[in-house]
């Protein structure tokens, strides 16, 4: 059975719970290392998305940056929101990628 949305970050167990990931953003994360929801609170979006790009030996839509920016904030506290409200934040600290 699936598991609902995680609201919190203390009630998130798997990365599926993760609001804006599925299982191929799953795939992906524990592709790079990352198996529990909880590693994300001490890592930075632009380094995993980094690795990201490097493990899948391409470039990466700029969208899973601004899904790597939400689940980050959200696994530090923040509310649940869609990965789409990262995007100005995205371009303002980085630019184009």
């Amino acid at each position: 059975m699936k598991k609902p949305k995680a609201q919190h970050a203390a009630d998130c167990e798997c990365l599926e719970q993760l609001p804006n990931i599925g299982a191929s953003l799953a795939a992906d994360l524990r592709s790079i290392g990352i198996t529990s929801p909880r590693e994300l609170a001490s890592r930075d979006a632009m380094a995993l998305y980094e690795a990201l790009c490097e493990r899948s030996g391409k470039r990466q839509d700029p969208c899973v940056l601004d899904t790597f920016l939400a689940i980050t904030d959200f696994m530090r506290g923040a509310p649940p929101a869609p990965w789409w409200t990262y995007t100005p934040l995205r371009k303002q600290r980085f630019g184009r990628i």
